[in-house]
């Protein structure tokens, strides 16, 4: 019972409660439930057999798996590896930038035609890719860092939880009431408008990393 309260403790404690409100903010604004959402509309319209909840089930599993094992591990591994947190930032926001353009340049919607199968086993990356960004990873591995008081990251996680949850249900409600065959020119706009989200995202965290790298932080 008392190493029970022990856990609890910090989670109750009215700072811990600000401190996870503001990481919860921080991870929904990154993961982006909306656009996760569209992105996985997208990807049920293409598909002869959509699975909606299936679908938005499995590809909220794996986020939550990743952004767990980054809040647990994440910063572990960067230090392992000699790689800091801006330099990382950099290179996702690249990554992200890169996806985003690709959206952009219509090069997503194109490829639906052939090997369906192998299409519907991939279609889900982008949407994890997107959910689970560099962006997300980094912001995840800062409030483990900057938010726990002890050893275990329970800020991070309740954050990262709670926003996989959201996640969960906007990718459901929008692939289940969104994925529509017809109204290709539609989706064709949706995905380059969320390209340029995307796009931009990816050059703000690029842009960050790079000031506060060359800054000496």
């Amino acid at each position: 019972m008392n190493q029970l309260q022990a856990l609890l403790a910090p989670v109750l404690s009215l700072a811990s409660l600000t401190d996870h409100l503001q990481a919860i903010v921080t991870v929904l604004s990154v993961v982006n439930p909306a656009i996760c959402g569209l992105l996985l509309a997208q990807v049920e319209a293409t598909k002869t057999q959509p699975k909606p909840l299936a679908d938005a089930t499995r590809a909220a599993l794996v986020i939550l798996a990743i952004l767990v094992f980054v809040a647990l591990f994440g910063m572990r591994l960067l230090q392992l590896f000699g790689v800091s947190l801006n330099a990382f930032l950099v290179a996702g926001g690249g990554v992200l930038a890169w996806m985003g353009f690709s959206m952009l340049s219509g090069q997503n919607a194109t490829s639906s035609s052939a090997e369906p199968a192998t299409v519907a086993e991939a279609s889900l990356a982008p949407v994890i890719l997107f959910a689970a960004s560099p962006g997300t990873i980094t912001a995840v591995i800062s409030i483990a860092v900057s938010h726990t008081p002890s050893a275990f990251p329970i800020t991070a996680l309740v954050a990262v939880s709670i926003a996989t949850l959201i996640a969960w249900l906007a990718m459901w409600l929008f692939a289940r009431f969104g994925a529509s065959k017809g109204n290709g020119f539609g989706r064709d706009m949706v995905t380059r408008l969320m390209g340029l989200i995307v796009l931009a995202m990816g050059v703000q965290f690029a842009l960050t990393g790079f000031t506060s790298f060359t800054a000496g932080g």
